[in-house]
């Protein structure tokens, strides 16, 4: 209950959103709340079952393969993106057993084209470990961790060059993979919904992988219910590591609210926790991609994590020394410790996410020009809900800070409570403590009357003419 609060910026007893504000009214007045807390999931995954050896395992096989540009050879066992996929399927394969047959592994093939194919379709490959849900309405909500296999040298069109890709991105690899086992063995699950653990292709060539990986989704049914994408998540060598994970999410297209991208990034701050999380409230690196793009243009709950702060000489670079500075993305740079932390929490926020209820629907708002606020939500039946949490918030802050529970759908009356001074937000939380990704309320539109366009004189009417 304390990381909840912690998490939603309360403390114990509070019910105002302006509590720290001294020259403002308190809204609402103080002791009008019906504060109900339900507890987070029980059984979270602890950090010292983070198995750090696999990971650092699978990403010396990754760098073994010398390049994993998708230019490269997708049948040469040695060398290539075909030996990466190998490493990957054997990783997820080597896991499913473990999990007695619970996930399952598909080696998905297409092809696609981009700029940087020489505008030519190319051949490529993702790798998929899937864990379905164990309830019949949830099945086909899915959560998704991803990292991308390829990896690139200075020159992206070059498939002969060294590429040994340990940070970019075997590290976002060892984190997928990862997740699928923790969630998979050690007794945790089942989960209501669908989890994915993917490794995809053709990220450096431009998101291929990934913007193929949502047509297949809506090929198989699937409704997205949140994307973690994991890109650049292994090296910390800052003083004081390990930090803070960078969790990247973009605000959309909306006026005045926010978008599932934003909800789900936190959502996952609230669950690990602030001193893991760092929200970034961009979409990306400033000028730079990942792929979780093609899943928040496309409306849906996507975000990135990203190491503290990059070092560019290790990235993106052909392994090479000049002026004694040495340039290449090798194991030696690499923070397992931190890495470790950000696989933790990845697969504590999957766990989170997939034990929680459908989110609500047509979440609204209406009481303007009132002194109460007025929010309401549809959901359909679901017995192992608990409730709602009503949040609202500030217009000016990052993070919701109050709520009110509410055990069905409908209309909250929130007496006191601004229209104007706050954003709104209702999420679903079931009996074992699982919340939803909150939905902002839409709000009615009520544009302020304008003057009607004046007349030109070509438009005036002609006098009429007088009678004698």
């Amino acid at each position: 209950m304390g990381a909840l609060l912690l998490g939603l910026g309360l403390c114990a007893g509070a019910s105002v959103a302006q509590q720290s504000v001294q020259r403002d009214p308190a809204e609402p007045a103080a002791g009008k709340s019906r504060l109900r807390l339900v507890p987070p999931p029980a059984g979270g995954i602890p950090r010292d079952s983070v198995d750090e050896k696999s990971m650092r395992d699978l990403i010396h096989e990754l760098v073994g393969c010398g390049t994993r540009l998708t230019l490269s050879s997708w049948t040469d066992p040695h060398r290539g993106i075909g030996c990466g996929r190998d490493r990957v399927a054997a990783r997820f394969n080597e896991i499913a057993r473990e999990a007695a047959g619970r996930l399952q592994v598909v080696v998905d093939k297409f092809e696609s084209t981009s700029a940087r194919t020489s505008d030519k379709p190319v051949p490529l490959e993702n790798v998929y470990a899937i864990l379905p849900g164990s309830d019949e309405k949830l099945v086909r909500t899915i959560f998704i961790v991803s990292g991308h296999m390829d990896s690139r040298p200075s020159d992206v069109m070059d498939p002969a060059a060294e590429a040994p890709g340990a940070d970019d991105d075997g590290s976002g690899v060892a984190v997928s993979a990862e997740c699928a086992r923790l969630l998979s063995t050690g007794g945790h699950g089942p989960y209501r919904a669908t989890v994915l653990f993917a490794v995809v292709s053709g990220e450096e060539q431009g998101l291929l992988g990934s913007t193929h990986m949502l047509d297949w989704l809506k090929q198989q049914g699937y409704t997205v219910g949140g994307m973690l994408d994991d890109d650049i998540v292994g090296a910390d060598s800052s003083p004081g590591a390990p930090h803070r994970v960078r969790l990247f999410s973009g605000n959309g297209d909306i006026d005045d609210a926010d978008s599932p991208s934003r909800e789900l990034a936190r959502a996952v701050e609230e669950i690990d926790g602030r001193s893991a999380v760092r929200l970034i409230f961009r979409t990306d690196r400033y000028g730079r991609g990942g792929d979780h793009y093609p899943f928040y243009k496309a409306g849906l709950p996507a975000v990135r994590f990203t190491e503290p702060l990059e070092n560019y000489n290790h990235q993106h670079q052909t392994p090479r020394a000049e002026n004694g500075v040495e340039y290449g993305d090798f194991e030696k740079y690499l923070n397992f410790t931190f890495m470790g932390d950000v696989a933790r929490d990845n697969a504590e926020a999957l766990r989170q996410l997939a034990l929680a209820p459908a989110a609500p629907t047509d979440v609204r708002l209406a009481g303007a020009v009132t002194p109460d606020a007025k929010v309401s939500w549809s959901a359909e039946a679901d017995p192992e809900r608990a409730g709602f949490e009503i949040l609202w918030r500030e217009t000016s802050e990052p993070r919701w800070q109050a709520l009110e529970f509410a055990t069905s759908a409908g209309e909250t009356v929130l007496k006191g409570v601004s229209t104007d001074n706050h954003f709104f937000a209702v999420r679903a939380v079931g009996r074992n403590g699982g919340r939803s990704i909150a939905v902002p309320t839409q709000m009615e539109s009520r544009p302020p009357p304008l003057p009607s366009a004046p007349k030109t004189a070509n438009s005036r009417p002609l006098p009429t003419a007088r009678r004698g």
